[in-house]
């Protein structure tokens, strides 16, 4: 039987926002193309967020922060476990993606799937371990017990690499969110059907609603809109255009953002450490 749009033609897909455990459609009405990789084959349609589609996943990440911070560290990794266990259940769809979209053979896309499970199962591990590590008891002289410990910095924007690299992705994203931060991620052009697999993990994972936000649109629309929010408390760029950056760290200063570049792109301790706030506690002690 001849596909709905001609023979042997399937019908591009739909792909939209995911912003507080839900796909909306952008309030533009707008979208853009993804093509079949080198050639005019539309694969999907992605819906091109606006500043409004940013400001409304800002504010939803935003109220979503008290609950998903005070939740136990355990509990949070018990739902970065299940995102890798959900990717594994999508493999098929995340490499056909990487096929069509990227040109990936099957080799590279099934590598670029282990990647990001075995970044949602380190920082599962570290989600319950890492305060133990980089907090510290401070030696002081009187009569008091000082400790210094880690807390969530509040609401990350991300701004992705224009070179899609799915495990660097999913890396920052995990680390952003296991320390109990939420995050808005404006996904590049290229790669951002991966919105589509990648939103269906986080919805089946547990995952609260507003936790995790993914916008897909232009960077040279949206980066601005996401630099200058007054209620992101830290934005990671992973672009590599000198001019957003330049204006992303003139814009942090309005609200004392923390700015994160070239942060290390396979998972470890340090990508945590970017994305938390140390505070120190003066308690008395003795008679």
């Amino acid at each position: 039987m001849a596909g709905l749009n001609g023979m042997n033609t399937t019908v591009a897909k739909t792909i939209k926002l995911y912003i507080g455990g839900a796909f909306p459609r952008t309030e533009s009405g707008r979208s853009f193309p993804v093509y079949a990789h080198d050639s005019k084959k539309v694969y999907a349609h992605l819906c091109r967020a606006s500043r409004k589609d940013v400001r409304n996943a800002v504010s939803i990440a935003k109220s979503a922060l008290a609950g998903w911070s005070s939740r136990s560290a355990y509990n949070r990794s018990q739902i970065l476990y299940r995102m890798a266990e959900m990717t594994e259940g999508k493999r098929a769809e995340f490499v056909e993606t990487f096929v069509q979209t990227l040109g990936y053979s099957q080799e590279q896309s099934n590598g670029a799937v282990d990647q990001a499970i075995d970044a949602f199962v380190y920082y599962a591990g570290f989600a319950d371990k890492y305060q133990q590590v980089i907090g510290s008891v401070n030696p002081v002289t009187g009569p008091h017990h000082n400790f210094t410990t880690p807390e969530a910095v509040g609401v990350v924007a991300l701004l992705c690499s224009d070179e899609f690299d799915f495990g660097q992705l999913v890396t920052r994203i995990a680390a952003i969110t296991c320390s109990g931060n939420t995050a808005v991620v404006l996904l590049s052009e290229n790669g951002a059907a991966v919105l589509a697999p990648l939103a269906e993990v986080f919805a089946t994972s547990d995952l609260p609603g507003g936790v995790i936000n993914l916008l897909s649109g232009f960077m040279d629309e949206l980066y601005l809109h996401m630099a200058s929010h007054m209620e992101v408390d830290s934005i990671c760029c992973d672009c590599n255009d000198t001019k957003i950056i330049a204006t992303v760290k003139e814009e942090a200063v309005h609200n004392l953002k923390r700015v994160v570049l070239n942060s290390p792109k396979e998972p470890g301790l340090q990508n945590i450490l970017n994305f938390v706030e140390f505070k120190t506690v003066w308690h008395p002690v003795g008679d």
